[in-house]
């Protein structure tokens, strides 16, 4: 008779789970974009079951509520979102760290994929990945009086999936302005 409660029961809890009507939004984190009208939500969309429906940066205009909606796929992580800044330089752009490109061919993207820089402009219209889909960025510097933005990383040459002496390190100078590669050491 016990059996045949608890079965009841858990199959009535878990009918009355799935009825439920609304996805469940997670909006992780709330940024201000400085010297503008503008706020950028992180979303994450997730479905009754808990699954990942959708993962996108929304820029809000808090002039007037309008909204520009920058969607990541769902298999792409974005790791981090600031700011940067340099009114001498008239530079003002969001910096995303993302996983993107998945480069093993059978894993999918995940936290060992490489990771690429892509900026934004401030209302998130303009967007333009600056690094290499397979360079595997390790750290990163913005310099101010020069601006430009020096990272360096390796690229997996035999696509081992491992940081090892075969593979190809590089430390990689960027224009933040033209958003272009000035030079490779």
């Amino acid at each position: 008779m016990k059996h045949i409660f608890l079965f009841v029961l858990t199959t009535f809890s878990f009918t009355i789970y799935g009825q439920e009507n609304y996805d469940k939004v997670s909006f992780n984190k709330l940024t201000e974009v400085e010297g503008t009208g503008y706020v950028v939500a992180r979303i994450e969309n997730f479905g009754k079951m808990g699954e990942l429906k959708d993962r996108y940066l929304l820029f809000i205009d808090t002039k007037n509520g309008q909204t520009n909606q920058v969607n990541f796929p769902i298999d792409k992580y974005f790791r981090k979102v600031e700011q940067i800044k340099i009114d001498s330089l008239g530079i003002n752009c969001l910096f995303v760290l993302a996983n993107t490109a998945d480069v093993d061919g059978n894993k999918g993207i995940d936290w060992d994929s490489p990771t690429q820089i892509i900026i934004l402009s401030t209302d998130g219209k303009q967007q333009t990945q600056l690094t290499d889909s397979k360079l595997f960025v390790n750290t990163w510097v913005v310099n101010k009086t020069t601006g430009t933005i020096i990272t360096t990383g390796h690229y997996d040459t035999n696509n081992n999936g491992k940081h090892d002496n075969a593979d190809k390190n590089e430390i990689g100078i960027y224009d933040l302005k033209t958003m272009k590669l000035i030079n490779k050491i």
